[in-house]
């Protein structure tokens, strides 16, 4: 079994006492929190109960705000990247889905990833938000500015392990009455 990041969308973030009441499938990413994953929960972004773990190590943020982000960086990356098709596919397909399942929060659930490690799953989250997706955050604003040419050209070089994650309606976890 692979361990995975998943990533939904919801009118509203879950509470220790319920789930939002329709919950949407949007990604999953094989052995990784991609940055993709990251900077589309990196505005207004906070530490909630898992929707599916019993523990709060769910990241819910502000859906238009990281879909700006990352439409704004694939943007960036793809100007680096005219004549890949391979891209331009991965970018349409991407925004498509986000178009699709948008809603006002991105919820992004952890648990297999922080499990990984002999770390406490929650102290693991409080670093991913208070570290690992503010810098993402940073590195891709800078980018996006132009600010940040090595970084970006890195992000180019790799740009499948960091944005090119399984879109789709339905995800290992999904929900009743997606």
């Amino acid at each position: 079994m692979a361990n995975r990041s998943y990533l939904y969308s919801a009118s509203t973030p879950p509470t220790a006492e319920a789930n939002p009441a329709r919950i949407r499938c949007v990604s999953e990413h094989n052995w990784s929190i991609p940055p993709a994953h990251k900077l589309l929960v990196g505005r207004e972004t906070n530490i909630v109960p898992s929707m599916i773990w019993n523990r709060r190590i769910g990241i819910a943020a502000d859906f238009t705000g990281g879909a700006t982000l990352l439409g704004d960086l694939l943007r960036v990356v793809g100007q680096g990247l005219p004549d890949d098709r391979e891209f331009a596919e991965c970018v349409a397909r991407t925004t498509a889905h986000l178009d699709k399942q948008r809603d006002t929060y991105f919820v992004l659930e952890t648990g297999e990833m922080v499990s990984l490690s002999d770390e406490d799953p929650e102290e693991a989250v409080r670093y991913l938000v208070s570290h690992d997706i503010p810098d993402a955050v940073t590195r891709a604003e800078a980018a996006i500015a132009g600010a940040d040419d090595a970084w970006l050209a890195s992000v180019r070089a790799d740009w499948q392990n960091h944005f090119a994650s399984f879109y789709s309606d339905a995800l290992y976890f999904s929900f009743p009455g997606e």
